[in-house]
């Protein structure tokens, strides 16, 4: 059986946008995506709004419980040789948060980069800028979670061996948040904020580190956007 991604993708790209111009290039990269792995050609075909509109309907089938794509050996014959991944995707290490499946994606679909608490360094940036500038990618998503244990550590000042250098990273944004109650990962309100807020920094961050990535968004080439999984649900808020 062939990998399938998200049969209704072509209806959710077409109806992405509200101008002509929109609808036709979303129409466009509507017509590249196969059953198949991705290729080169269709790689370059798309752009980064056709991009986040499969991974909306990628997700929207995972937390609906239609099934998620399954790999099997046509699969991994097929990126042996090459991989055109159409984005990538910045998460926590959570094992709650399969990365691929919770957007129905398989093997060659997405460079994933993991580190407790979805957070960016140089090592990061620079597996991020071979992503988009070297492989073609069009969109990076930083993907926070609910309940984040990476957060409610830096919320406690948790301190404990190289723990304590990472959520250093993660205090600005729980220095932003002014949720009212305790200062404490009892309060999931709390959580909830500095998780989202952790996300928005990092893409702040990402920008101002990053002068490649910087560029290849403002020359429209690419997108840097963030999101939130619900353990919850499965579903992902996009902002």
């Amino acid at each position: 059986m062939k990998p399938i991604i998200v049969i209704l993708v072509a209806c959710v790209l077409f109806s992405c946008g509200n101008s002509k111009t929109n609808s036709a290039a979303t129409a466009k990269n509507a017509s590249v995506i196969s059953d198949k792995v991705i290729t080169a050609d269709e790689q370059k075909q798309l752009v980064p709004d056709s991009v986040i509109a499969l991974l909306k309907a990628g997700n929207q089938s995972f937390y609906t419980h239609k099934g998620t794509l399954k790999n099997d050996s046509l699969r991994i014959h097929l990126t042996a040789s090459g991989q055109y991944p159409m984005a990538a995707v910045l998460s926590c290490i959570d094992s709650r948060v399969p990365v691929e499946d919770v957007f129905n994606m398989g093997i060659g679909d997405l460079f994933v980069a993991r580190v407790a608490g979805n957070i960016e360094d140089q090592d990061i940036l620079g597996s991020l800028e071979y992503a988009c500038n070297i492989a073609g990618a069009k969109i990076i998503l930083v993907l926070g979670h609910e309940h984040c244990g990476a957060v409610k550590s830096a919320i406690d000042n948790v301190k404990l061996g190289n723990i304590t250098a990472l959520l250093t990273r993660i205090q600005p944004a729980v220095d932003a948040v002014k949720t009212p109650g305790k200062r404490s990962s009892k309060n999931e309100a709390l959580v909830h904020d500095v998780a989202r807020k952790n996300v928005e920094l990092t893409i702040d961050k990402m920008r101002t580190d990053s002068p490649i990535l910087n560029k290849m968004e403002q020359e429209k080439k690419i997108k840097i956007v963030g999101g939130m999984y619900d353990l919850d649900s499965g579903k992902i808020t996009f902002f």
